[in-house]
């Protein structure tokens, strides 16, 4: 330090200082997007806000904007989100594999094998560091690994041979009848890393119990009964001995930790089966809920069920989300869940209270045997539902007089009402805003300012209640007659477009900003009916220059970056596949990166393939 430039040194001494506030439990805190330029967790930051503070791309020149790199793999879904940790990028492949890239040129520093690595839903991995230690935990299928993240090796001294079991130690050790996959990145607080699980929600299946363990060794240090045992709160929710049998009711899409607080929040789903209760009859806690855990001992401190005795697969669509937004003129710290319902939750997180009203409207009953819907539902005054709540022979297609004839025919058969319409035996039922409703699995994003940025479907979707068809031990009386998309005869959604919308809610008020078309059928586009709006899954990302880059859509194959502050689209770029992922930005070497995830599952009339797909500024 040069004591002659005393502006120089403590100009050295307040990064110094910065830094080491950043460095937090062995993690750069969520500070560093801008100051380490990474995007080092799951959600871009430990509020899983997907906000960078980076501004290098802007409004002004993010139309210069090139591909940088691509990494291929083979066909297959990827839904992965990167980490980029020191100008490296970690992630997993299609075919199992746990890979390590420059994150500037994509070039492979390493890549190992890891069975079920990057299968099933396989949307990412977590960092952890403690001194040299540098770790990677990565899920696959039943399995968690520990991977050296400097080399690539399993780390021979955690869990058995480099990995848990999370068949092991859940309703026994039975990994037959302990069915699970876990699916998104664990979470982590300190030196405790969580599972959530991947259970099935039809029967017979495991309990989505939330799990802490030992980052170094893989010592199970807790559990939270998703299904309480006799003795602990909500049990009376249930028949009595419903935790013996009764599974689901998992965090599927991912927990998140409150860094400062030490609190974990998950958005637990649907029980088992989740569309017939008859052999769970009651609320059934904590299906559907929203609850918050203390993360070093698993102790739960509050609760929030958005739906009571889930009979329409309403289960969360997404990990609950860490914003902080004003109330008279102060700022509330808060965290945010959303449904397939449509709708979006907020409460304070250290009490549980919600900031907008919640009523609890009655419902209609359901006539189908043995099965007792819930009286009323919780529904949020604010925001307004992000998907479709209506439909009727007003509401469906206009595309051609014939489609929109079709699809009044179609209707006049089915069972149809509003949201939380009950399901009917042996006669499709419609299901709004659908099975994949209100915000897919890709999870909202927020800004600093408190506004929420969602993308989301107006698309119906049916079913009906069967006898059961699936002879064997364990299973339920009746079972569902599949997923099906209410579609007209030329196979596009049935109901009016736009089928897809973007949106922005500044949760202060609970007001939307705005809400715009998003993506379209590149065959109807042709035809000149321009953007429809369509599928999509995966989130936004958000900056501090006021750019949300998103890819999502299914069948136009688009990465596009809109302003912010009005949903202009600014700039746009093919892609080899959908890019059904959420993004990652990052800095390395001097430029800002913008990183996606594309395949080909989704499309089916698309081309096959997985690659990821990196993009920068050009000269």
């Amino acid at each position: 330090m040069n004591a002659a430039n005393p502006i120089a040194a403590r100009r050295l001494i307040g990064l110094l200082v910065s830094a080491a506030l950043l460095w937090h439990g062995g993690l750069w805190a969520a500070g560093t997007v801008a100051a380490g330029a990474d995007y080092p967790v799951y959600g871009g930051d430990h509020g899983g806000t997907r906000y960078s503070q980076l501004g290098k791309i802007n409004k002004k020149n993010v139309g210069k904007m090139v591909q940088a790199w691509r990494f291929d793999m083979p066909a297959g879904g990827l839904q992965m989100q990167p980490i980029i940790i020191g100008g490296v990028l970690y992630g997993t492949t299609t075919d199992g594999k746990v890979i390590a890239l420059d994150a500037a040129t994509g070039a492979v520093k390493w890549s190992t094998g890891f069975p079920g690595a990057g299968g099933g839903r396989g949307r990412g991995l977590t960092f952890w560091a403690s001194g040299s230690e540098r770790r990677l935990l990565v899920p696959g299928g039943a399995f968690v690994y520990a991977v050296n993240a400097d080399t690539g090796a399993l780390i021979d001294s955690f869990g058995t041979s480099g990995k848990i079991d999370l068949r092991l130690q859940l309703r026994g050790d039975d990994p037959l009848k302990n069915l699970i996959n876990q699916g998104s990145p664990v979470s982590l607080y300190k030196d405790v890393f969580i599972t959530a699980g991947g259970v099935p929600e039809t029967s017979p299946s495991a309990p989505g119990d939330l799990r802490g363990w030992d980052v170094r060794t893989g010592k199970l240090l807790w559990t939270f009964h998703a299904i309480p045992h006799p003795g602990e709160p909500g049990h009376e929710t249930w028949p009595a001995d419903a935790w013996k049998t009764i599974g689901g009711v998992n965090a599927w899409q991912g927990t998140i930790v409150d860094e400062a607080s030490g609190v974990l929040y998950a958005a637990l789903g649907s029980p088992s089966d989740d569309f017939w209760g008859g052999e769970r009859l009651g609320n059934n806690l904590y299906g559907n809920s929203l609850v918050a855990i203390d993360a070093s001992t698993g102790k739960r401190l509050w609760h929030f069920q958005t739906v009571h005795h889930d009979m329409w697969d309403a289960d969360f669509s997404a990990q609950p989300i860490l914003l902080t937004v004003k109330r008279g003129g102060k700022p509330v710290k808060t965290v945010a869940v959303t449904n397939k319902a449509g709708f979006i939750f907020l409460f304070d997180r250290a009490t549980g209270k919600p900031l907008f009203d919640i009523k609890e409207v009655p419902q209609p009953p359901s006539d189908v045997e043995g099965e007792v819907a819930s009286p009323t539902q919780p529904i949020p005054v604010l925001p307004a539902p992000l998907g479709l709540h209506e439909i009727g022979p007003e509401t469906l297609t206009n595309r051609t007089p014939e489609a929109n004839a079709a699809a009044r025919a179609k209707l006049a058969t089915m069972k149809y009402g509003p949201v939380f319409t009950p399901i009917a035996k042996g006669k499709d039922t419609v299901v709004i805003p659908g099975f994949s409703g209100g915000v897919e699995w890709g999870g909202l994003a927020a800004d600093p300012k408190g506004v929420i940025y969602a993308n989301s479907e107006n698309i119906a979707w049916f079913t009906s209640i069967i006898d059961q068809n699936r002879p064997g031990p364990g299973r339920s009386k009746y079972n569902f007659s599949g997923y099906n998309k209410f579609r007209d005869p030329d196979g596009y959604p049935a109901t009016k477009p736009p089928w897809g919308t973007l949106n922005a809610i500044d949760m202060n008020s609970g007001k939307y900003l705005w809400k715009i078309p998003f993506g379209y059928y590149p065959e109807l586009a042709a035809k000149g009916m321009g953007d429809t709006g369509s599928e999509s899954y995966g989130a936004p990302v958000v900056t501090a220059s006021g750019l949300l880059f998103i890819g999502a859509t299914v069948y136009d194959r688009q990465f596009r970056a809109f302003d912010a502050s009005n949903g202009k689209l600014l700039w746009k770029a093919s892609l080899p596949f959908a890019g059904v992922a959420s993004p990652a930005t990052y800095m390395a070497g001097g430029d800002q990166y913008v990183v996606i995830a594309a395949s080909g599952a989704r499309d089916s009339k698309g081309p096959k393939g997985a690659a990821l797909i990196a993009f920068k500024l050009g000269k």
